[in-house]
C-alpha cells in the first residue's frame, strides 16, 4: 500500500468492566510503539455495567482514545460496524475485547498489509506460526463452521472467525455500509461483501491466542448463539446468491 500514516483500531465492548481498563492500556502501549498516528475507538454495546463509566475516566488526558456506546445491547456486529465507519485511519481494523488475542499481532498484520498491498488481513488460528490454546469443543465447532462457510461461499480464507482483522480504508467505506448482520456471523458477511466487490487480496497472518473464557455466555446461550450463527450465515448466502443484494449500487453513506 502507498502509505500508512494513521491507524484506527476498533474494540467492541460488552460487559467488560472487569478488564476494559487493563485491555485498553495494554493495547495503547502496544500501538504506541509502532511510531505513527493512531486512534483506539471503543464501542460499548449496552450500558449494562460500568464499562462506559470506566472508559470515560480513562479517556481523561488520552487524546488517542475515542468512546462511543449505546444504551441497549445491539450486537457485536453492529458495534464493530459503527466503530469501523467512525475510523479515520489509512488502515482500520478491530480486535476483540478481553485480549484473548495478543495485540502485538497487529504489527504482523500491518506488515502483511504493506508487503502484499492487501485489501484485508485477518488473524488466523490456522497459520503455521500461530500460537493457539483453545478448548477442544471450540476447535471442533470452529472446524465445522469453517467447513460450512467454505461450502457456501468458496472462501480461500481458511479462518474467518478470529476477532482481529485489518482493512484498507476504501474497503471499509465500500463494504461496511452493506453489512446487515448484527451478531456473530458478521465476519463472514464482511468477507462475502468484500469478494462481491472485488476485494479478493485477503491474507491470513499469525496470532497468539490464549482462550481465557471471560465471556458472559452460559452453556445454554452458547448453543443458541451457534443456531443464530448458522441462521445468519444462510441469510447471507440468500442475499448474496439469490437476491444479489450485495451486487447493487454501492452505498458510501456513513452510519447514522
Amino acid at each position: 500500500m502507498e502509505k500508512l500514516d494513521f491507524l484506527s483500531i476498533v474494540i467492541p465492548a460488552y460487559k467488560q468492566e472487569k478488564t476494559i481498563v487493563r485491555d485498553i492500556k495494554r493495547l495503547n502501549k502496544t500501538i504506541e510503539g509502532f511510531g505513527f498516528k493512531y486512534e483506539i475507538i471503543v464501542v460499548v454495546d449496552g450500558f449494562i455495567d460500568r464499562t462506559y463509566e470506566k472508559l470515560k475516566i480513562l479517556k481523561k488526558g488520552n487524546n488517542n482514545l475515542k468512546i462511543h456506546g449505546f444504551k441497549d445491547n445491539r450486537g457485536k456486529g453492529y458495534a464493530v460496524k459503527y466503530g469501523m465507519l467512525k475510523g479515520g485511519g489509512d488502515v482500520v481494523g478491530f480486535i476483540d475485547a478481553g485480549m484473548d488475542i495478543d495485540p502485538a499481532a497487529i504489527s504482523m498484520l500491518l506488515d502483511f498489509m504493506k508487503l502484499y498491498d492487501a485489501d484485508i488481513v485477518v488473524g488466523s488460528k490456522l497459520h503455521p506460526d500461530s500460537i493457539v490454546r483453545y478448548p477442544l469443543k471450540r476447535k471442533i465447532l470452529s472446524w465445522g463452521y469453517r467447513t460450512f462457510t467454505h461450502l457456501l461461499f468458496g472462501f480461500n480464507t481458511r479462518d474467518t472467525q478470529v476477532g482481529l482483522k485489518l482493512f484498507k480504508r476504501e474497503v471499509v467505506k465500500d463494504v461496511f455500509p452493506k453489512v446487515l448482520v448484527k451478531q456473530f456471523a458478521f465476519d463472514v458477511e464482511v468477507l462475502a461483501v468484500s469478494y462481491a466487490y472485488g476485494y479478493t487480496k485477503i491474507y491470513e497472518a499469525p496470532i497468539k491466542l490464549i482462550f481465557k473464557d471471560n465471556s458472559s455466555i452460559t452453556s445454554g446461550s452458547f448453543w443458541k448463539i451457534i443456531f443464530f450463527m448458522l441462521w445468519d450465515t444462510l441469510a447471507i448466502f440468500y442475499r448474496l446468491k439469490i437476491l444479489h443484494y450485495y451486487s447493487r449500487k454501492k452505498s458510501f453513506k456513513n452510519i447514522e
